[in-house]
């Protein structure tokens, strides 16, 4: 059996489409189940990133948000 990875991605202050680029970035080098939580402040980041889930086969199990940004729980896809 095999630990899954959790980290944590602060985002906050890059507009788009940085934090969906770097996102992406950073779940490549993840291994699948692995959980990748993002921190963004930009408002179009809610819709990017359930959108960059969708197509790379990704799982996103949280969006909340939080102060001035958002915060996504994503589990990486296989």
């Amino acid at each position: 059996m095999s630990a899954t990875a959790e980290v944590i991605y602060d985002l906050r202050g890059l507009k788009c489409p940085l934090p969906v680029l770097r996102s992406r970035k950073k779940l490549a080098a993840l291994k699948a189940g692995d959980v990748l939580t993002v921190e963004t402040t930009d408002p179009l980041a809610v819709i990017d990133i359930a959108h960059m889930c969708n197509e790379d086969g990704h799982s996103l199990v949280e969006t909340v948000a939080v102060g001035n940004g958002h915060r996504f729980r994503i589990v990486k896809g296989a």
